[in-house]
């Protein structure tokens, strides 16, 4: 199973040339950048791990490659993300955003069926990757 979550999940992964030229388009348009982790993709999930400190009046992509590099060493098998902020409209509104490092094996979801009161039925989706980890052992 692949995440399609963000900004070109539904192309192939981008290589580094690419994710560097996406990053210089946002520094161009004035946009902060930052750089998240998670080991846990449910599409609910929209708060990540900030790595490091946002990427504030950067004009270098560079630096934000850096960044990258540095959680790719230490997140390997999670997921990492790319934000660009643009706050132009006075809030930090997110412009852009897209996976920049998957884990070898994409655990994937399950559905979780729910019966409820009167024959009605719901559906939970749940994370694999969470199951397989017991409460305070992800971090």
């Amino acid at each position: 199973m692949r995440l399609t979550q963000g900004c070109f999940s539904f192309l192939p992964d981008l290589t580094d040339q690419q994710i560097e030229k996406q990053i210089a388009y946002a520094i161009s348009q004035g946009w902060a950048m930052n750089v998240e982790w998670t080991d846990d993709p449910h599409p609910r999930n929209s708060y990540w791990e900030l790595w490091g400190l946002p990427l504030f009046d950067i004009k270098d992509p560079a630096s934000v490659m850096f960044e990258l590099n540095e959680a790719r060493k230490s997140c390997a098998a999670g997921y990492i993300r790319i934000n660009a902020f643009n706050a132009s409209y006075g809030t930090e509104s997110c412009a852009m955003s897209f996976i920049v490092n998957r884990p070898s094996n994409e655990p994937g979801f399950y559905l979780e069926r729910q019966e409820g009161p009167g024959r009605q039925i719901g559906y939970t989706i749940k994370s694999y990757s969470v199951q397989a980890n017991a409460e305070g052992a992800r971090y």
